[in-house]
């Protein structure tokens, strides 16, 4: 708040209701006790509360709402976003909403973190109006009588938060615990819950601290703040995540555990520096949003119905292969949620356990004190599991043990990061499997991306020409529509709302196997599996976007285009 501060200065100088004097001296107290430049000038008898609105409303433009105009408010505005509680803290009243607009009255308006922390929680421009902190608090004690409960919370960690050791860290503790400072960082989380975003980051630059949400796979810019929050704004983060806050030089993972709205959401958390201070990522684990349910994944049934098959085997590998963020977690968690019975022990090693499922033990890998896949991996054949699934295969010893694993009569599932599914086979060679001994035990494997679906209200069709059919690999004698993204107020003007999965099954067939066995590369490996009827990613991609489910753009740019 220095710039601003000095703002004020120039603005009680030029107005004459302060001399410079009296300003370095409230201005050395403030720096000294971290109240605001407004604050000291009060408490010291320096200026009136009238003199001080009177300066804000000139430094705004506009005038300072009287006590008239404050109790005309009949009623609350946009309760549901701003409660009483915030708003108490905030010393600050909502005027009214036109359109995205927010007038917001404040008893300091040069209160940045109120004015973000607002915009925030409504997703309104807020514009700031002046009133005497005497008929602020008035007129929340009108609408917000005291001992009204909110809904806002304080989103305070489920667990202790713990405290830093360090003296060092001392300053940075007092910032982060500022209520500003916990009022924006919640705001920032809330909103990200309640748009279903499904990440959130927080990025330092020279000029702006920037705050991105991923909608459907894409990161949206939803605010910026002043750079001189970031110190603050991480080290609240980290507080929540129980990191240390005087490490910022090392990257740092965590986990922050909230009651959101009346229900439990987790968030993932990673920090790392930068040249402008350290980066916070938080992936939000939101149980509510996510169903396990095998109707809900967008899979063609043909794909449901042999990975299912897979699944039924009582012993082998079957894999799920794509890029991070591709979905593969939730469809091996919904294999997982069909496999669960009181009759099987089903048994996770994961990094990290994103959701917890009843009835299944998971297990949380710790390399730090050396329990990795592969020891952990040791350690569950001798806990009689009849179903294991492994987080990822990322070396060769995690993979012999999943294949022992699955040579001695249990099933085992895990994920691959490859681009194809037949790639699968050529990386877990390249690792140093043998062939023999994967053929052995593969019964099968999913290889998804995620594509966003178009918005149904905005979408617009178009006749796909002759020229283009034919290269899709279509008739071109028969008439063919594709659809286009356009955007809206129903999809944030985007084109797009929501996902789904377009996948390929492989599965171990007599050639298949033979090739494999012959050192074919993934490329043979396909096509044989084409020949056979495998359809790619690229066709089921293309069909969905023929039904208008999505476009050949995202196809495109998800998926690619078969050669």
């Amino acid at each position: 708040m220095l710039a601003e501060a000095m703002d004020l200065e120039a603005a009680l100088l030029d107005r004459g209701v302060c001399d410079a004097r009296a300003l370095e001296r409230s201005r050395m107290v403030s720096e000294e006790t971290g109240q605001s430049l407004a604050q000291v000038l009060l408490q010291l008898g320096l200026v009136s509360e009238t003199d001080l609105s009177r300066t804000y409303a000139a430094m705004l433009g506009t005038e300072v709402l009287d006590t008239a105009r404050m109790g005309a408010i009949a009623e609350p505005v946009m309760p549901d976003q701003l409660g009483g509680r915030f708003l108490r803290q905030a010393r600050a009243v909502p005027l009214s909403c036109e359109g995205r607009t927010l007038h917001l009255v404040m008893a300091d308006p040069l209160d940045a973190f109120t004015a973000g922390a607002a915009s925030l929680a409504t997703g309104c421009k807020v514009v700031r109006e002046v009133a005497r902190s005497a008929d602020i608090e008035a007129t929340l004690n009108r609408l917000y009588p005291e001992g009204e409960e909110d809904g806002e919370g304080d989103g305070e960690p489920l667990a202790d938060e713990g405290e830093a050791a360090e003296d060092d860290t001392d300053r940075l503790k007092d910032l982060a615990s500022e209520a500003p400072i916990i009022r924006l960082v919640n705001q920032i989380i809330f909103r990200a819950v309640e748009t279903r975003a499904s990440d959130i980051h927080i990025e330092p630059f020279e000029d702006r601290l920037l705050v991105r949400y991923r909608y459907d796979g894409v990161l949206h810019e939803v605010d910026s703040q002043s750079p001189r929050l970031t110190a603050a704004l991480i080290s609240r983060i980290k507080i929540m995540a129980r990191l240390d806050i005087a490490e910022r030089r090392l990257p740092q993972d965590g986990r922050i555990k909230l009651a959101v709205r009346g229900h439990e959401v987790d968030f993932r958390v990673s920090t790392v520096p930068s040249l402008h201070g350290e980066i916070a990522v938080l992936r939000v684990l939101d149980r509510t949003t996510v169903s396990f349910d095998y109707n809900r994944l967008g899979l063609a049934p043909e794909i449901i119905s042999s990975f299912r098959e897979a699944l039924e085997t009582p012993n082998g590998i079957v894999l799920v292969t794509g890029p991070t963020g591709s979905g593969k977690t939730t469809t091996l968690y919904t294999g997982l949620a069909g496999l669960n019975s009181s009759e099987r022990n089903v048994m996770t090693v994961e990094d990290p356990i994103e959701y917890q499922l009843a009835g299944i033990n998971q297990l949380q890998i710790r390399p730090s004190i050396g329990l990795t896949f592969a020891s952990f991996l040791r350690a569950i054949l001798r806990q009689d599991p009849d179903v294991i699934m492994v987080g990822e295969i990322r070396d060769i010893e995690t993979a012999q043990i999943a294949v022992q694993a699955a040579l001695t009569g249990h099933l085992v599932l895990s994920t691959l990061h490859t681009n194809s599914a037949a790639a699968a086979v050529t990386r877990l060679r390249d690792m140093g499997l043998e062939d023999y001994l994967l053929t052995a035990v593969l019964r099968g494997i999913l290889a998804q991306r995620l594509v966003r679906r178009l918005c149904q209200e905005c979408r617009r069709p178009e006749e796909v020409s002759p020229e283009l059919a034919a290269r899709l690999g279509l008739d071109p004698q028969t008439r063919h529509t594709l659809w286009h993204p356009v955007g809206c107020a129903h999809c944030r003007q985007t084109g797009y709302k929501g996902r789904s999965a377009v996948a390929e099954f492989l599965q171990p067939s007599r050639e298949v196997t033979r090739l494999i066995l012959s050192g074919a590369d993934h490329s043979e490996i396909e096509r044989a599996a084409v020949a056979e009827g495998m359809k790619t990613m690229f066709h089921a991609g293309l069909q969905a976007a023929l039904k208008g489910e999505t476009s050949l753009e995202e196809i495109s740019r998800i998926v690619g285009h078969d050669e």
